[in-house]
Parts: structure tokens; C-alpha cells; sequence
């Protein structure tokens, strides 16, 4: 099989639902609202014990920007050791300077702590000022791919420059597109970017199931969760591509 197609794990039910979809990785993450940040210890273990196929938490401590400090990198530096204790397959991180560039001495601190395992760098990168510098930067540091939507906020608006970066990356480093990957529109993202990774959350939102709701309280309890068709889709899609 060529291609590969990642599923963002939000939920412990989620992986599984992707997992038998026929998904080939899962990217584990925390906090849908804040982008994903890093799963907890329990949320890992249990989806190393349950899962087949690659798993990749991210390796992220809190949303907002990728500019961290000290005190923040020394937590990154812990969970990228605790996933190689678990067995995880690889991480995901990213982390930039405050002129948006990649912060290349950091990262490569993370990359040599996780090794054996793989490296991914996340969409930091559609943050950077020069994405063909940060490609360079992030094949230097030992990455093994890149997920990116081409700076834009999402693929389908940034599909000029994910052609440009499989080009330039010349089969160096993987270039993954994610943001907006869905069934109805992963063949025209492969034939156009002639990418062979491609990374969605196939989301879909989940209604409480509990009887009892406390109107008052003026909430909607929703459960982030993915979509075992779409995931289908996608992947029946780039079979006959």
C-alpha cells in the first residue's frame, strides 16, 4: 500500500473506531479546542495496550503558541521520554523561535531523547516565516516528516505551497498533508501534491448521553469523536486513485 492516512485520537473510543476503520496511525492528542495538547500518562498507556497500529502522541503542553519556556521544555523533554517508556512508535513535536524560525538546538534535544523512535514536526511549522528554511531546518534536526496544510488554514487554500514542499523535499522527508483532508477531496490533494501521507481528524461532534442535564448551568457536554465512515471514504478514495 502507498499511502498512509493519519487519525487525530482525541478520545480513547476515537483510536479504536480509527483503528478499525483502517487507519495506519493515530496522532494522540488532548484538548480538541486548544488544537491538541499532550495526553495524559493513562491516556497513553491505554492506547499503547489497545492499538496495533503506529501511535504518536504529541508532545505539546499547552495551546496557544510554539514558543515555550525553560520550565516548559524540561515537561517536553519528560513526556517524550515517558512515550519511549511506553512503547509509542514516535511523537509529534514543534517548537519555534521568537523570529519564526525553527528552533533547531530545542528540537533536536527532543529528537535525540526519543530515538529509536520517530519524529514528526506538526503545523508549528504553518507558523514559520519561510517554510523552505523550515524545511531544511527540520530535515536537519532528523525529523521523518512534516504535517502541514501550506501555511494557510487549510489544505485546500494551501495546495500550491504543499506542492512546492514535496518537490523540495525530494523524497527526503515526508510531507503530510493535514487540515481539511476529507473523502471528497484526498484524490485531487494526492494527484495534485503527490503526497503518500495524509493526516485527518475525520471529526464529528457527540451529544451527552446522560438523562439528567442541568439546564441552568447554560453548557453543551459534547464529545469530540471520529467518524468510522468518513475514515472509510477517505482511505476507499485513495485505493482506487
Amino acid at each position: 500500500m502507498k499511502f498512509k492516512l493519519e487519525v487525530i485520537g482525541f478520545t480513547i473510543e476515537s483510536c479504536l473506531i480509527a483503528q478499525a476503520a483502517g487507519a495506519h496511525r493515530i496522532e494522540l492528542c488532548d484538548n480538541p479546542s486548544e488544537g491538541g495538547t499532550t495526553p495524559s500518562y493513562g491516556f497513553i498507556k491505554a492506547a499503547r495496550e489497545k492499538l496495533t497500529i503506529e501511535l504518536y502522541p504529541i508532545i505539546r503542553p499547552r495551546g496557544g503558541d510554539f514558543l515555550y519556556s525553560e520550565a516548559e521544555f524540561e515537561i517536553m523533554k519528560a513526556d517524550v521520554q515517558l512515550c519511549k517508556d511506553l512503547d509509542c512508535n514516535g511523537v509529534v513535536i514543534g517548537i519555534l523561535l521568537p523570529n519564526g524560525t525553527v528552533d533547531k538546538e530545542r528540537c533536536k534535544q527532543l529528537v535525540d531523547i526519543a530515538y529509536p523512535m520517530g519524529v514528526s514536526f506538526h503545523r508549528a511549522f504553518d507558523r514559520t516565516a519561510d517554510p523552505f528554511k523550515a524545511l531544511e531546518d527540520i530535515i536537519s534536526i532528523g525529523c521523518e516528516r512534516i504535517l502541514t496544510s501550506g501555511q494557510k488554514p487549510s489544505v485546500n487554500e494551501g495546495m500550491q505551497l504543499l506542492v512546492d514542499l514535496v518537490q523540495q523535499a525530494n523524497k527526503r522527508i515526508i510531507i503530510m498533508p493535514g487540515s481539511g483532508v476529507r473523502a471528497e477531496n484526498i484524490v485531487a490533494l494526492a494527484n495534485q501534491t503527490n503526497a503518500l501521507e495524509f493526516h485527518t481528524s475525520a471529526r464529528i461532534n457527540i451529544n451527552s448521553k446522560m438523562e439528567f442535564i442541568n439546564k441552568s448551568m447554560n453548557e453543551q457536554l459534547i464529545t469530540v469523536a471520529a467518524d468510522s465512515n468518513e475514515i472509510k471514504r477517505i482511505i476507499e478514495q485513495l485505493e482506487k486513485n
